[in-house]
């Protein structure tokens, strides 16, 4: 049985893309934030720490989207 991957594993992909898209802006301050719940793969656990932490102002919006890709990725 395979474990699924935490939506910060799924970000970390976007960490060092040439262009800084909300993915990427996204995905390096998840890296560098010590207190994001890096092993969550419950969307309300993440929603809820990025509404109360907010690193910029599409960070919701972006989460959402990825989000989304994250399911597709690894749903059995």
């Amino acid at each position: 049985m395979a474990i699924m991957k935490s939506f910060y594993q799924f970000m970390m992909q976007f960490r060092g893309n040439k262009q800084l898209d909300n993915a990427r802006k996204l995905a390096d301050w998840m890296f560098y934030d010590h207190d994001f719940p890096k092993h969550a793969k419950d969307y309300d656990v993440i929603s809820n720490y990025l509404e109360w932490h907010i690193p910029f102002s599409e960070a919701v919006i972006t989460f959402d989207q990825l989000w989304e890709q994250y399911i597709e990725e690894v749903k059995p």
